[in-house]
């Protein structure tokens, strides 16, 4: 489904953030993608649909190479939800129109049929009674789980989560995870920036580890936390779970 084919970024001449990335995920696969503050996570997710340009290398999403001048990036990233740390949603809007308008302006559905859609959707993470709020009326972990539901509602073929939860207070991490999980259980494509490693051990498949720009683990879940094959990738979990 995504092939990331020795990819490089800079952001300067001086400052490479992303070494000689490659590595992919199957249809239906959920990859967790973790590592310390500015080890280049959240960029090399936001190559995928071209949120961030890069030099050198190629990445491929269902066929479509991302990084070809002729693609057509707005239907990319119509197939290739987002989720941000921030929710991201359009705050003078009512949350049932921050789910319809880029069904109504990108798809080209009809009102009534984005109407149900967003409903349903808004059913399915628990928020259905909260469709004539605005934004602000709801509590982040609310907020989240109204970006997943929106960005659910273009139909995607895979999903791309960067840091979802870091923003949120504790007791709101959790009703954002639980969604993650069901979209895994039903066989979602995901790839998700995270430091909840419980999140991790329960529904990843794989899990990279980047450091400085590169990924020095690509290892199946229980490889890598049974046994990361280097020092750094042992420290981070040794720190990350000793609490």
């Amino acid at each position: 489904m995504i092939e990331i084919s020795h990819v490089d970024k800079w952001y300067s001449s001086a400052f490479q953030v992303l070494k000689d990335c490659t590595t992919s995920v199957a249809k239906g696969e959920v990859v967790v993608v973790c590592g310390p503050s500015g080890s280049g996570k959240s960029t090399l997710i936001k190559c995928v649909n071209a949120l961030e340009p890069f030099q050198k290398g190629d990445i491929t999403v269902d066929g479509t190479k991302v990084n070809d001048p002729k693609t057509n990036l707005p239907k990319l990233r119509a197939r290739v939800g987002m989720v941000f740390q921030h929710f991201e949603l359009f705050p003078h809007l009512k949350i049932i129109d921050n789910l319809c308008l880029a069904q109504e302006k990108v798809l080209g559905r009809g009102h009534d049929k984005s109407v149900t859609k967003a409903m349903m959707l808004l059913d399915r993470v628990g928020l259905k009674e909260h469709a004539q709020k605005f934004p602000a009326q709801l509590s982040g972990g609310q907020q989240q789980r109204v970006a997943i539901a929106r960005a659910l509602a273009m139909d995607p073929i895979a999903m791309l989560f960067d840091e979802p939860t870091s923003a949120l207070d504790p007791e709101m991490i959790s009703e954002v995870l639980d969604v993650m999980v069901d979209l895994a259980r039903e066989g979602m494509t995901m790839m998700v920036v995270t430091h909840e490693m419980g999140f991790a051990r329960k529904v990843a498949n794989r899990v990279i580890f980047m450091d400085r720009g590169e990924i020095v683990e690509d290892a199946p879940k229980d490889d890598f936390f049974g046994k990361p094959r280097s020092d750094r990738a042992q420290k981070f979990l040794s720190k990350i779970l000793s609490h």
